[in-house]
């Protein structure tokens, strides 16, 4: 296949063929040919997005997300590959379980799809799961997590921590300490003492981060630590990184630009764990992805129905979609606000995680002999979000109704078009062919 008049990072007009699966060659035009399959006239290609923090439900809560319609909404967005949360029913805390939603992702044909497995048996925090079965699985499991729930117990993380380093794998934390966020519902702040819900302290996150990070220091193992919220924690990260600690940690778009006044027409669309925090906490966050001291932006993509949101706010789930909206808020925060330049987003959401993850197909720049993963976007349209024209089988966006930057228009995974012209092109036994 070729593809025509794509217009590189550097500005460059170019022509690319793909063979195999590989980009073979990039030829720079001087004036735009359509000479090709595909003619991407001069809209911008980059490496395809790559996503450490996904959750797809199944098995188990099929009524919110598969690994079908999680996969066509990851496309939707830009994304080339995908890394699903282990909180599913039954959970993937053993290798039965990861080889069924790799086969899953393999059967679904439209991105990468890498299992994370449970760090404790059942997410109960008490027993470690199968680490080393996992890792030795067809899935090759290297991240591990009980994200939605924290590994408390400090001895249990110190011996997840010394497990996984016998493989190079990695830890990944939900911070929030348990007994500071009983019935937690929202940032504990002024708005949340003004509209009387029980408040969730910014010290839960960052106590948890704090223990953490000395625990991967003597360990000397792999720490990461998922949705990053509070301006306290990214000082404790950049405190960590100086010391030389192996820790990386992750933002998610939605903490990027929501904040906790939101809250107060108690509309459950707002309703996340970790909450959304203060304006201060946001620009800690941005100032911190800028820097660095943040490596990767995570969607935490939470799929919901209708039924577990559209009720009073305790009863609400928590989580928010995000795959598909994820690039164009980080446009908006991050590029539009000059805080990053186009090279530093495709650090942050395509070649550092994939880095982190060790996902050897995926993060690679536009060159020849690099794998044909990558994503095409139209920089000079914006688009108005509409949770019902979403790809993901639940709704549950808080950016319904907002006009966003950057267009996704089409998606290659492995030298095959994916997304053509911002439609999921049908492949293998899409439930669609």
């Amino acid at each position: 296949m070729i593809i025509s008049n794509a217009k590189l990072i550097d500005g460059r007009l170019v022509n690319i063929k793909i063979q195999s699966g590989v980009i073979h060659k990039i030829e720079e035009v001087q004036k735009s040919q359509k000479i090709s399959d595909y003619d991407a006239k001069g809209k911008l290609v980059i490496p395809g997005l790559v996503d450490l923090h996904t959750h797809l439900r199944e098995p188990g809560r099929e009524d919110s997300e598969t690994v079908l319609t999680g996969s066509m909404a990851a496309v939707a967005g830009g994304f080339t590959a995908i890394s699903a949360m282990a909180n599913t029913n039954p959970v993937a805390d053993t290798a039965g379980v990861v080889e069924q939603v790799f086969r899953l992702g393999k059967a679904a044909g439209l991105v990468d799809v890498n299992p994370i497995g449970a760090v404790t048996k059942g997410l109960h925090g008490e027993q470690l799961a199968e680490l080393g079965a996992m890792a030795d699985s067809i899935a090759r499991v290297r991240i591990f997590s009980d994200d939605g729930k924290c590994v408390s117990d400090p001895l249990i993380m110190r011996r997840a921590l010394e497990y996984v380093k016998t493989f190079n794998g990695i830890i990944a934390q939900h911070a929030q300490e348990p007994r500071l966020t009983v019935n937690a519902q929202m940032n504990e702040g002024s708005v949340s003492a003004r509209i009387g819900l029980p408040g969730w302290p910014a010290i839960a996150e960052e106590a948890i981060i704090a223990r953490d990070i000395l625990l991967a220091e003597h360990v000397k193992s792999r720490l990461h630590i998922c949705h990053l919220t509070t301006a306290g924690g990214v000082e404790l990260v950049r405190w960590a990184k100086k010391r030389g600690i192996q820790i990386t940690a992750e933002v998610t778009p939605h903490h990027l630009l929501l904040t906790d006044d939101l809250v107060e027409n108690y509309d459950p669309i707002y309703k996340v764990n970790p909450p959304l925090r203060t304006e201060k906490d946001v620009m800690a966050l941005r100032e911190g992805l800028a820097e660095g001291v943040i490596d990767i932006v995570a969607t935490d993509h939470a799929p919901h129905p209708a039924e577990d949101k559209d009720c009073e706010w305790q009863a609400a789930a928590f989580g928010m979609v995000g795959l598909e909206t994820a690039l164009s808020v980080l446009v908006k925060t991050m590029i539009e606000t000059k805080m990053i330049s186009w090279n530093d987003l495709i650090d942050r959401m395509s070649i550092a995680p994939a880095r982190i993850a060790g996902y050897s197909t995926q993060g690679q720049l536009i060159a020849e002999k690099n794998h044909a993963n990558f994503t095409i976007i139209d920089t000079d349209r914006s688009w108005i979000v509409n949770r019902d024209k979403l790809q993901s089988q639940s709704k549950n966006t808080p950016f319904n109704g907002y006009e966003l930057p950057a267009v996704v228009t089409d998606v290659f995974h492995n030298g095959v078009q994916v997304l053509k012209d911002g439609a999921v092109v049908s492949r293998g036994n899409l439930a669609n062919d």
